[in-house]
């Protein structure tokens, strides 16, 4: 029985909001997302070849801004159109090149679907003021509270320039 309850506690997150998830970046690092604990977080699915690939300069510029008290993750993914680049190298090199992103990148994940990683299963199902339900493209953006919680989420045409993006990422610093 203990042995049973063990295993299912491994399996449960512990609700702690994203501070009970792992990624992996795009140079095949493991990060805890509680490492980031005390500070806002925004989680974008990305895409090189997206009409919303621009928002990476907004985010960039976000992250040169108030990157001590915030931390942006970019989340490539293909799910959508198949707007992504194959290989981790070469979304990296896109990126740098043309935007300058010095923020997190994640290596290529799912983020919709039967495949989709169990941080955004968590994401797309979590409670917040905004909605639930599936990522409808790419560049949709997920702002996390220094404490964790999902607290704002905004679908791809909302840019991180729009006042009401700022206006929500700023007040949960």
């Amino acid at each position: 029985m203990l042995q049973m309850l063990l295993v299912f506690t491994m399996l449960m997150p512990l609700n702690n909001g994203v501070y009970d998830y792992s990624i992996k970046t795009i140079d095949g690092k493991e990060i805890k997302l509680s490492t980031f604990k005390g500070k806002t977080m925004v989680l974008v699915n990305t895409a090189s070849k997206c009409g919303f690939t621009k928002q990476y300069k907004d985010l960039q510029a976000l992250h040169e801004q108030h990157g001590d008290q915030l931390v942006i993750i970019g989340f490539p993914s293909d799910n959508f159109g198949g707007q992504e680049l194959d290989e981790n190298d070469a979304i990296q090199a896109f990126c740098e090149e043309n935007y300058g992103v010095t923020f997190i990148l994640s290596e290529k994940v799912d983020v919709k679907g039967d495949k989709a990683t169990p941080l955004f299963k968590y994401l797309t199902s979590a409670p917040n003021p905004d909605f639930t339900g599936d990522i409808k493209w790419n560049f949709e953006k997920f702002v996390i509270d220094a404490d964790g919680k999902l607290v704002h989420r905004f679908r791809s045409a909302v840019t991180p320039s729009d006042s009401e993006f700022t206006k929500a990422v700023l007040a949960s610093k």
